[in-house]
């Protein structure tokens, strides 16, 4: 199968114009679900780059201990606290009445405290049904959920270990047999990957697109938290998969350029999230 490299005007195609007469709402309302006693930082993260990359409401579902610290980061962010410290079903069953009806898409598993596995095949489960366009990152690649999302029009995003441990096979040096591997696992299960490394790639296993970045200051932590939320908010304006995931790729790619080219070796995440009007806005369109 031939890859292709994604360009800023295949992007262009990927990313919907906004209507001149939209309201509130209309373009794109995102849930993410994230966040742990360690890990306060990783949905505050996803949830503004989701908000900088165009989504129109973001809720960000944290657990308790973790809700006041989410609220103080950004006035921008509505924040449903979850009723444990982990997941569990008891906090899934209440988040699942909190969330407001009409949520497009959701990114769940960055930086989250799975205490109950069958509480993440709750929400996976009960999210699809609801129609909701799915991301899953670190937390939630977990090999229990493939049946689940098998053919549902998901999005999974892993690093090399996490791939390791969600489909059971190792990621090679060699970028030939790694794109074979990924889009075996993709055809496979029927969802798309996007595996990210310096080369990102995304696969629904039948179409593979690239995206080189080049860009090793990118390796700093959280710059995959936000890679989540990009990609949450092009799945809440474009329900093509694949699609969606090659424009956050790209997105979060060339911010990560910019931000690198303008400090070096030092940036952080919220670097990244400061950068990402500046490439988002050069795919404005108003119709």
């Amino acid at each position: 199968m031939s890859s292709k490299t994604i360009t800023s005007s295949m992007v262009r195609k990927y990313i919907r114009p906004r209507k001149s007469n939209s309201r509130k709402g209309d373009n794109g309302k995102v849930l993410v679900v994230g966040g742990s006693y360690m890990y306060h930082g990783a949905p505050i993260l996803s949830s503004l780059a989701a908000l900088r990359t165009g989504c129109d409401l973001v809720y960000t579902a944290v657990p308790k201990v973790n809700a006041q610290a989410t609220r103080a980061a950004s006035a921008d962010l509505i924040v449903i606290p979850l009723a444990d410290s982990k997941l569990t079903r008891g906090s899934v069953n209440k988040l699942l009445g909190q969330i407001p009806a009409g949520i497009d898409s959701a990114t769940i598993g960055m930086g989250l405290a799975v205490q109950d596995i069958e509480a993440l095949k709750l929400l996976v489960k009960s999210l699809i049904e609801r129609d909701v366009r799915l991301s899953l990152d670190a937390s939630a690649l977990r090999k229990e959920i493939l049946p689940i999302i098998k053919a549902k029009n998901v999005l999974v995003t892993p690093h090399a270990s996490e791939f390791e441990r969600l489909f059971g096979e190792k990621i090679p040096d060699n970028k030939k047999t790694r794109i074979s591997i990924v889009e075996k696992h993709a055809k496979k299960n029927s969802i798309t990957i996007l595996l990210k490394g310096m080369d990102d790639i995304i696969t629904d296993g039948t179409k593979t697109l690239i995206n080189s970045k080049k860009t090793p200051a990118m390796t700093v932590g959280g710059t995959g938290d936000v890679l989540s939320g990009i990609a949450a908010s092009m799945l809440s304006q474009n329900r093509d998969v694949i699609e969606a995931a090659a424009s956050a790729a790209f997105v979060n790619g060339q911010a990560g350029k910019i931000v690198q080219k303008n400090l070096g070796m030092h940036m952080v995440a919220t670097d990244l999230i400061d950068a990402l009007p500046l490439i988002s806005k050069t795919f404005d369109r108003i119709k």
